[in-house]
Parts: structure tokens; C-alpha cells; sequence
């Protein structure tokens, strides 16, 4: 175990929840954040189903606090094109989507860690970074003059403007979108429903496109198109959005809470393990906020890591385990570009044949249903697909289900739910299968389940599943040397 704590960059939810994961594996685990608070404004609100059962998993109950919803309306001007819904199966512990205020993410996070005695220095700014084969060495400017600070490991969760990726000397790669976008929190009373709403063309914003969503305590977020031209530091006075809601909203009575101004950027740094750092969230990728995949996707990414990390301290080979981190979350996050980049060209079309395009699949969207899935006002956040993870072992004899490097679907398994079954360590998921499980959690699905269906099981079958819920192998006939081979590559152990 190491000596000296492992150090999160970031107070953030990708670093808090990081570090509240390794507290939880018996890791001592520090976060040092260059701010004095928790975030200003809303900022990530969106929190996806995959991430409320990770979160779910660190003890964080944000459901209640939150807003739920899984269902949205997509515009043309002011018609109603057609609604969808996010969630049609129900059946899942956690719902498609909740709205919450980033800042009150971080509390809760706080909350837990501080039950924990974890420590969140604030105040802290990392001005060098020399990593050693053994760890990483840190120049840290505090108010009290500047500290040498030595770790075993060193998360960087400190976000898009992050502090070690330019002390490393690692640059984005990929593409910096013409366009800017302003979100605008506002309080008011207002009877819409809990539902994502997307305009293409609204009349109160001719030519651009808008977003209404429902935040808890009465505040809504609001998100308009304005163009590259726009001057950011305008576009965020008062004076220039106050018009631009009463456009919107009408005579009806709002305050303007908090505003900003953004770009959308659909980019990565090449790797995110470079020996003993390791990059998650903003820090490593970015994409456009249509489609909620920025901070679903950096919880996911500690969701691969922390469990792989702790392993690697305790004997694991890091060649395996790490290496994989950087494989299955690059394949991540490059499905994440591709998503947020189709989506920003579906909103924001560039040249006439690209808006003649758009102009003839949402006519078509509005009285042909095959028109919608080639709507796109943002494609929104899911659990990622490794499809060729070197965890995962070979996988024959299904037709349907969830394959290896694909997360697990959710069942009520009588009185508990099967995600919420399963171990810290590897799970094996039985179906009507005798097979002993040493050193794993065994979870058994009654009967009458819809869990058979949902894995395409028959009676027999079995899933083994890693400890971030993700399913490493399945078989209809399940061995010991089976399971005993699945479980050592699933581990690292073996390839």
C-alpha cells in the first residue's frame, strides 16, 4: 500500500468522485484544487442512468434531489415535431436522466468523502509536475508559500484548462467548432413539463437553435445558439441576455441567476496513462455539452480506472490494467466525438446544402418516424462499448444480450436490484447455473426475472461481470476452467 497518499488534481465530480472511489477501496487518497468552493452556476446538470449507478455504487443518493425525466420534444419553429422517450422498458433502479446543479453534485461528494476524513485542500495550485518511475513529484503554490509534494500516483481530474496536461507538454487533438452558445439560468414559476426541450428555427431566436430544461428549486436552464461572430464578453451582460429571454419567455417574470458563453470543442489528448499519471474527464477529452456526454463520460472514466488502480497497487500488473484504461476510455471518449461532433453538424449546418438537408429530415421527422433517428440535437450520454477490450474473453452461442465490454442491464431481482448486487471485486451473474463462484459474488436471478430476457439467458447460463459492472465473458455451459480463465483475464491476470 502506498506511504504517501495518492493525489487527485480536482475538486470537481470526476476528481471528488475519484477520490471517494479509492477511499472506499481502503486507498489513501488526497485531492488538492486550485478554487476556494464548490462551482459557480449550474454547469453539468444532466446526469445519465449509467452514472446514477455509479454513483449509486459510491453511497450517493442524488435521485431524490434531483429532477427526474426521460422524455423530450423536438421543434421546428413552433411546431411540435414528435417527442421521445429515453426510458420506454422502465424496470431500472435509476432513471434515464436526472437534472441537477453540478455544484450540488460536488456537496454530496463532499459529504461522503469528509465522512471518510479524506482531505480537499483548497487553495492548492500545481505549478510543476516531475514524474519518477516510482511516482510523481509536485510544485504546489498554497498561501503559505510553495510545498514539494511526493505521490505513488497522480489522478488529473483538474478539467479543460488543466494545469498538468500543460506542465506535461500534452496537447488536444481535434476540432475547435465556429460557433458559440450561451446557457442562462433563470428562476421562474413555470408549469412546463419535466421534459428536454429542442428547437430548431424558434421564433424567438430566428435561424439559431434553443434548449429549455427544468432544474430543481424553480430554476430552468436555458441554452441559445448565437453564433461564431458573437463576442463572448458581450454576449455575457446583462444588458445582452436579459432581451434575449424576454424574446423567449414572454411577459412571464424571471431573474437571471447565472450566464456563460461557450465553444464546442470535440478533442483529446493522444493517451490518458502516461506511467504514473493518469488524465480522466475534461482533463482528457472534451466534447459539446448537447447530449450530456462531458461529465457522464468522466464519471465513467473513474468508474474503469479506480477499480484497475487498486489492483495495480495491490500486485496487479500495471501492463495489463492500465493499458486497458487508455484503450477502452480512448475508445470512449472517440465515440463520445463522434456523437457530440454529428450532432453539432446537425445544429449548426454549414453551408446550403447542409441546412437543405436538415431543413428536409425534420419536415419529414414530423409525419414519418423513420425521418427521426436522423435528427440530431444531440445524441444523449449511455454507457460506452469496449469492443475490443483485452479484458474480455471470446463470446459465442448468443443471439441477443449484453456482450463482453458492454455494461450490464438492470433487473429487479425481487426484493433488490441486480446492479446494486453486485461485488467490489468480479460478480457471476447465474441463471439457473450450479457453478460455484469462489472469491466472486454469486447472484442468482429468480425465475421470474426479466433478467432472463434481458441477457438472453437459459437456464444454465452464466455472466461474469467485472467490478465496474461491465460483462468479461458469458456461456451457456459454464465451466470452472471456464470461469477460472474468464475471471484471470477479466483481472489482469492473465491475457
Amino acid at each position: 500500500m502506498a506511504t504517501n497518499p495518492i493525489l487527485v488534481i480536482g475538486a470537481g465530480p470526476v476528481g471528488l468522485a475519484a477520490a471517494l472511489d479509492l477511499a472506499q477501496r481502503g486507498q489513501s487518497v488526497e485531492v488538492l484544487d486550485a478554487g476556494h468552493s464548490v462551482s459557480d452556476g449550474s454547469r453539468a446538470i444532466c446526469w445519465a442512468k449509467r452514472t446514477l449507478e455509479i454513483f449509486h455504487r459510491l453511497g450517493l443518493e442524488l435521485v431524490p434531489s434531483g429532477i427526474t425525466w426521460q422524455r423530450g420534444r423536438v421543434f421546428k419553429g413552433a411546431r411540435d415535431l414528435y417527442q421521445f422517450d429515453l426510458q420506454p422498458g422502465g424496470l431500472q433502479q435509476q432513471p434515464a436522466f436526472i437534472n441537477l446543479a453540478q455544484a450540488d453534485v460536488e456537496r454530496a461528494l463532499l459529504d461522503q468523502l469528509a465522512g471518510l476524513g479524506v482531505p480537499v485542500r483548497r487553495g492548492h495550485t500545481v505549478v510543476g509536475v516531475a514524474p519518477r518511475d516510482n511516482g510523481v513529484s509536485l510544485e504546489v503554490e498554497t498561501a503559505d508559500g510553495q510545498l514539494t509534494l511526493d505521490t505513488p500516483w497522480l489522478l488529473a481530474c483538474d478539467g479543460a484548462r488543466s494545469t498538468i496536461r500543460r506542465c506535461l507538454g500534452l496537447p488536444f487533438k481535434g476540432k475547435v467548432f465556429e460557433d458559440r452558445f450561451l446557457i442562462a439560468d433563470v428562476r421562474m414559476a413555470a408549469d412546463y413539463p419535466t421534459e428536454r426541450w429542442f428547437w430548431f428555427d424558434p421564433p424567438f431566436h430566428p435561424g439559431q437553435s434553443a434548449l429549455l430544461h427544468r432544474q430543481p428549486n424553480n430554476i430552468w436552464r436555458i441554452d441559445l445558439q448565437l453564433g461564431w461572430d458573437a463576442d463572448p464578453d458581450h454576449e455575457r451582460q446583462p444588458a445582452q441576455i436579459l432581451p434575449r429571454l424576454h424574446q423567449m419567455l414572454g411577459d412571464r417574470a424571471f431573474e437571471l441567476v447565472w450566464a456563460s458563453v461557450y465553444t464546442f470543442q470535440c478533442r483529446r489528448i493522444e493517451r490518458f496513462a502516461h506511467g504514473r499519471v493518469l488524465f480522466a474527464g475534461d482533463s482528457a477529452h472534451q466534447v459539446s455539452p448537447f447530449g450530456a456526454r462531458g461529465a457522464n463520460s468522466g464519471i465513467q472514466d473513474i468508474d474503469n480506472l479506480v477499480w484497475k488502480l487498486d489492483r495495480v497497487i495491490r500486485g496487479a500488473s500495471p501492463e495489463t490494467l492500465l493499458a486497458s484504461y487508455d484503450l477502452e476510455r480512448i475508445e470512449a471518449a472517440d465515440d463520445n466525438i463522434g456523437h457530440s461532433t454529428r450532432s453539432t453538424d446537425f445544429i449548426a449546418p454549414k453551408g446550403p446544402w447542409a441546412q437543405a438537408l436538415r431543413g428536409a429530415v425534420l419536415d419529414l421527422a414530423a409525419t414519418h418516424a423513420f425521418a427521426r433517428p436522423m435528427v440530431n440535437s444531440g445524441r444523449l450520454s449511455q454507457a460506452s462499448v469496449y469492443r475490443a477490450s483485452p479484458l474480455s474473453s471470446a463470446d459465442t452461442g448468443f443471439a441477443a444480450g449484453p456482450k463482453p465490454g458492454m455494461a450490464i442491464p438492470d433487473a429487479p431481482l425481487g426484493d433488490r436490484w441486480l446492479i446494486s448486487s453486485l461485488g467490489a471485486g468480479a460478480s457471476l451473474v447465474r441463471f439457473g447455473a450450479t457453478l460455484p463462484a469462489p472469491d466472486l459474488t454469486g447472484i442468482d436471478v429468480p425465475a421470474d426475472s426479466v433478467a432472463w430476457t434481458r441477457f438472453d439467458a437459459t437456464p444454465g447460463t452464466a455472466y461474469l461481470v467485472r467490478p465496474d459492472g461491465y460483462v468479461a465473458a458469458r456461456s451457456r455451459t459454464p465451466t470452472p476452467d471456464w470461469l477460472a480463465t474468464a475471471t484471470a483475464r477479466a483481472m489482469g491476470a492473465s491475457q
